[in-house]
């Protein structure tokens, strides 16, 4: 079967290459080392029968707002800032709100997403001066109204808050007419142009997916420890094993805490002639006692209902992140995985089991260890992928390993051997 892998890729190409639909990787960078304004507070509360948040900064600054459907979200985007917010829980379930996330979203810009709990017009933005308690003041009200309402605002155009009016209470009213979605990109990483062929050289390219990230935090540990920042030091440590071996040249699809569109982290790993997709995750359920390692490779149908449910999730980040996925071509996208990753999935279970193996002889895995489901991050068509489990951020003992360098070790080195052993049977398979 892996004899054949060259002349399917070269077919694969040439079927990407009638659709004449780009898209451009986001560069995962980091936030700049002090940024130049700092969101002090956040606060929500009732305002007569509209719901109202105020944002506190130490400067005034623009800002976007815009809301999405299914689920119902506003989404306010500003420029890069800080964040300094006193040590108490974010609000939630107040007026209109069910809760609120932020963090970056982007290389210069910041976004929060405010989760609503049914159809709201954005009844007036607009920035106060500071005053004798407080400093800059963002002040975005909310009013109930019906979907169809809110979906004809939708069609409109974002709302944009460029500086509060001299004198007065330095208010900028804005039209209801005006709210609306920013437009976005579809979901779809099958659509995606022919990759750049692998130059040739002596070190194979593994694209590491740090999961999650920025305005999406994704499961929350025991201790309260974010999986994004599991993902990203699992990702780094990772990194530095395989190329200390001089066979490989890792991209990552992240840096730093930043947000990647689902799309765009198939598209960095597409765009660096990446032969081998590894993205890492550590989730949490209910169960808090339930432990161990697993290994997903892509299958429309899950292997069981704890991994469709897995699946669901994950492929809502960007929804998270406040993006609108409401133009996904569900019919083409099929039709290409069925032409495109046939040989594609059966590397990627390849992959799989020597990664299993591996791991089972450092850490407890799960009884199911490989298993199926629809993660979209897995649907490079011309690259085996696999989505890495490390473990269940919500059991205790999990975590706390997890937390450690020395056991990070142990699991790093068996998954720097399984790569090794992996391009070994690609190699001798080639020569055949």
């Amino acid at each position: 079967m892996l004899r054949y892998w060259c002349s399917f890729r070269w077919i694969f190409l040439i079927l990407a290459a009638t659709l004449c639909l780009g898209s451009a990787p986001v560069r995962a960078l980091g936030a700049p080392l002090e940024a130049k304004t700092v969101i002090t507070d956040m606060r929500v509360g009732l305002h007569g029968k509209k719901t109202r948040f105020v944002f506190v900064l130490t400067k005034q600054t623009p800002f976007d707002v815009f809301t999405l459907a299914n689920p119902y979200r506003v989404v306010i985007d500003l420029p890069e800032v800080g964040w300094r917010l006193p040590a108490r829980p974010l609000p939630q379930r107040t007026g209109l709100l069910s809760k609120l996330r932020y963090g970056l979203f982007k290389q210069g810009v910041s976004r929060v997403v405010l989760d609503i709990n049914g159809p709201a017009a954005i009844d007036a933005a607009f920035m106060l001066d500071p005053s004798n308690r407080e400093g800059h003041r963002i002040v975005i009200d909310l009013a109930k109204t019906s979907r169809q309402a809110f979906l004809r605002n939708m069609r409109g155009n974002t709302v944009r808050v460029v500086t509060s009016t001299p004198g007065g209470a330095g208010a900028i009213q804005v039209p209801r007419a005006r709210v609306a979605a920013a437009p976005q990109p579809s979901l779809a990483p099958s659509l995606a142009p022919p990759r750049k062929p692998r130059r040739p050289g002596p070190r194979r390219v593994i694209a590491i997916d740090p999961g999650h990230g920025g305005v999406d935090p994704g499961a929350t540990g025991a201790s309260g420890i974010h999986e994004k920042h599991i993902n990203l030091i699992a990702a780094r440590e990772i990194k530095r094993k395989l190329e200390a071996t001089g066979r490989f040249r890792v991209v990552m699809t992240r840096k730093s805490d930043v947000f990647i569109r689902l799309r765009d982290r198939v598209a960095i790993a597409r765009n660096a002639s990446a032969e081998l997709f590894i993205s890492i995750h550590a989730d949490a359920i209910k169960n808090r006692s339930t432990r161990g390692l697993s290994v997903y490779t892509l299958s429309e149908r899950a292997s069981d209902k704890e991994a469709a449910a897995l699946a669901e999730k994950e492929n809502k980040a960007d929804l998270i992140a406040g993006i609108n996925l409401n133009g996904e071509s569900a019919e083409v996208t099929n039709i290409l995985i069925e032409l495109a990753q046939r040989e594609t999935m059966n590397q990627s279970a390849l992959f799989a089991s020597t990664l299993v193996k591996r791991l089972r002889r450092q850490a407890k895995v799960l009884r199911k260890s490989h298993r199926f489901a629809g993660f979209a991050v897995l649907k490079a068509p011309d690259i085996p992928s696999v989505l890495l489990e490390l473990g269940f951020l919500s059991n205790r003992n999990e975590e706390r390993a997890l937390r450690s360098r020395k056991y990070r070790a142990k699991l790093f080195t068996a998954l720097t051997y399984a790569v090794k052993d992996y391009f070994t049977d690609v190699e001798q398979a080639s020569r055949r």
